[in-house]
Order: C-alpha cells, then structure tokens, then sequence
C-alpha cells in the first residue's frame, strides 16, 4: 500500500492500493449516464443549495481544534469564481442536510431511484438493517411510511432505556426489533431470516439488487412497469411481497442517486465539467463515494472523490468499492448489452484516513465543541461521528491542495444523531462555564 500524502503540516493521508482490477471511464459516457437517469425518481429535482465556507484565522496553513479557526459561511456564492484569486482558502458545501427533515443527506439520495423501484413492482414490505443510531433505518421506515409501504428494521444491540435521535424515529414510524451483535454479525442471514418471518403464508421474499437488474432489462427494452398502488381497504388480503435492503442500502440501485447528483453538479451553471474539483465525503458503508465515483467516471469528469474512512480499513472500503462495482456493471451489461465503463488497474476512490482514527461511533475530547463552534459561526450543524471528519478533510484540502482546484464537501446529514451522543457523552455537551471542559 502506498500512501499520497497532502503538504507535511497537513494531518491527512490518503491511500490507494494498485494491482488490482478496478474501474475508470471511457472518455465520454453521456448517451449511458442519460439512459441510466431516464426513470422516476423520489426527489423531485437534484438541486441542493451550495454554501462557500471561507477559513479565516488558519494559523498559518495547520487546522486543529485549539478554537483558533474560524470560518465565515457565503449563502449564495459565485461558483464560476476562480480559486487563485480569493483572498481566503475556501471550500463548498453541498447542503444535502437540507433535502428533508428526517429524511436528508446521503440517504435522501441513496433512496432517490430506490423508492420508486419498489412502488413501481408493488412492494408491500422492506426489511433492512442498521445500528441502534442508524439514520438508514430510520430514512427507510420515514419514506415507506409516506409510500404506504411496511418497514421492518433489524437494530444492533440492546434497547436502549431511552429512545433518542434516529432509534426513536424508527420506532415511530417502522417495525423494530433488536438483535444480540453475534447473529448481526451474519448480516444476510439474519436479513433473509427476519424476511421469513414476515412473509405469511404465500407472500414473497426478493433482494433489492434482483429487483434492480430486472427493472434494467424492463427499461431497456422500452417494458416500463408503474404499477398503480392498490387501495388496502379493497384488497386487504393480498399477498406480502417483501424486498431485502442491504444495511446502509449498500446495494447497486442506490448508486443512482449520486449518479444523478454528479450529472446536476457538473451542469454550466454550477460547477461545469472542465474545472478540477475534489469533492469530499465521509464513509460509512463506502456506497456514497463509488457513486460519486461512478458518476465521475461515466461523465469522464476531471473530478476526485475523496472519502473519510470511518467504520473500516483501506482493505475492506477497496473490497466494497469492488463488489459495488461489479454489482452495477452486472445489473448495466445485461440491460444495455455492453458494459459501459473500461476497467483499468487502479481504484476510483481516493480512501482518506481520519484525521486521528479511532473506533466506529467513539468521539474525542473537544469535537462536540468544534461542531458547536462551526454551527455558530456558520449555520451549519455537523456531527463528530461523520460529518465533522468530511469538514475537517474539506477544510485542509482547501487550505493545502492545488491552487485552482475547487473542493466540494457533501453534507451527508445525520445531524439527528446529535441526540443519541448527548444521551452517551452527556459530560461533553455541558457547557464550559459550568465548570465541565468540553
């Protein structure tokens, strides 16, 4: 493994491994990128709001939490503004946090051409799965709940006394029950277990990728299938079609979304296609980023995809990247014949370590307060277990990348999760003048 390092003062790394078989585009892919987003879609339209965040105080190029940063939040900025000529390092965010009030960031988009895939073969149940905090979850039992579809949501863990933040929202509105870490360990068996159990008698189980390569074939073939969604008082006995989601809908059909965001951000009047970008993202599950990826590639986008390795190693994110890879080109190849992208001996996810790894879902002494500090400054709220990590990364590669290269941050949400730390590090949330340093 070899490491690209950023100038020595800055704290981040960023990794790659070669000799092995990954993914790049063709030089241009537009007439596949069209037919591919040729479908219905959860939102609307793939606007976000952009905010420019200027750094202001940088202690001379070295960012770390000892208050002195600050930064200064521009509302509506000029896009087309050439970096060289700012006074101040700066960075973009794409406000994804604003998408939806439970439903927003990262899994807004993830679930952007899932949902519709599922009402369009009428689907009456998803079962799917997440930690006892996780905003996955808690966006799938929110959008089928609005679809009038049944979610059942398998939670890592023990209950905890007091529902909060993302647990508490999928109690509301999903079906849940919490299992021991040792069966969650054995995801898809424990997936297709608890599938079986809400079947009934003659309903049907299918995983979300199946569903996916299927649809394809239909789209291709001009066999478009909008099913109109039958009124349960009519037909109150019909058989139970569940689909299988993939925690953190890890799954090929989720890769659209971001896609589809890539294509609205390279449009003329946003960031347009010619101009280098890095844009930023922190990992969780890995999905956002080979998407982002994906998109650039098949746009054939001189862009980089730099993701914040929180939950895994450098191994298991370039293994995930692989499988996800080869799941879409699966799904794509039989649907248009051919595969869309050449493979080429390198990644397309530029994998970052944190900027001081530790244990999934752990925190440090003094990030709850730097997140405090950004949301005052600038109005924005992120969180220390993801978002704080992408800010971080943004900020330094703003301060110590390439002169002309622009760095878009992508807010991926979970901002709710907010609750379920003060309930775990309360101590951390007190204020400093009550004697309690944060």
């Amino acid at each position: 493994m070899r490491l690209q390092k950023l100038p020595q003062n800055s704290a981040v790394k960023i990794c790659s491994i070669s000799h092995q078989r990954f993914l790049n585009s063709s030089p241009v892919n537009n007439d596949f990128v069209s037919k591919l987003l040729d479908r219905r879609w959860a939102l609307s339209s793939p606007d976000a709001k952009i905010n420019q965040i200027k750094i202001l105080n940088s202690n001379g190029g070295r960012l770390n939490l000892n208050g002195n940063i600050s930064f200064r939040n521009f509302t509506q900025p000029c896009l087309n503004e050439v970096k060289k000529n700012q006074s101040f390092p700066s960075f973009y965010v794409v406000r994804d946090d604003l998408l939806h009030p439970l439903v927003n960031g990262n899994k807004a988009r993830k679930l952007d051409a899932l949902l519709p895939l599922l009402e369009d073969n009428a689907v009456t149940d998803v079962v799917t799965c997440g930690g006892c905090q996780s905003a996955h979850t808690a966006a799938v039992a929110v959008s089928c709940a609005e679809r009038g579809l049944k979610s059942h949501l398998v939670l890592r863990g023990e209950e905890p006394d007091i529902p909060t933040g993302y647990n508490l929202v999928s109690k509301l509105y999903g079906n849940v029950v919490y299992v021991p870490r040792s069966i969650y360990a054995k995801r898809e068996e424990m997936l297709a277990t608890h599938a079986e159990s809400v079947i009934g008698c003659d309903g049907s189980i299918i995983w979300l990728n199946d569903l996916m390569e299927a649809s394809l074939k239909n789209h291709a073939q001009g066999q478009y299938r909008n099913f109109l969604k039958s009124d349960p008082l009519e037909s109150p006995e019909k058989s139970r079609k569940v689909v299988i989601v993939n925690e953190g809908a890890g799954d090929a059909v989720a890769l659209l979304g971001m896609i589809r965001l890539i294509k609205h951000l390279s449009e003329s009047h946003l960031f347009g296609k010619n101009e280098a970008l890095k844009i930023v993202v922190d990992a969780g599950t890995g999905t956002t980023a080979v998407g982002l990826a994906l998109g650039v590639s098949s746009l054939g986008l001189p862009w980089e995809v730099n993701a914040v390795m929180l939950a895994d190693k450098i191994d298991g994110y370039k293994k995930k990247e692989q499988n996800l890879i080869s799941e879409f080109l699966n799904s794509t190849a039989s649907a248009f014949g051919k595969a869309p992208i050449r493979e080429k001996n390198d990644g397309i996810v530029q994998w970052v370590e944190r900027r001081v790894p530790r244990k999934f879902g752990n925190i440090l002494k003094g990030e709850v307060e730097e997140c405090r500090r950004i949301a005052q400054q600038t109005g924005i709220l992120v969180d220390p277990i993801y978002t704080l990590a992408a800010w971080n990364l943004a900020a330094d590669l703003s301060e110590n990348g390439e002169e002309r290269t622009k760095v878009v941050m992508l807010h991926t949400g979970g901002t709710l999760g907010m609750f379920g730390l003060a309930q775990r590090y309360r101590s951390y949330f007190r204020n400093p003048e009550d004697g309690v340093e944060i």
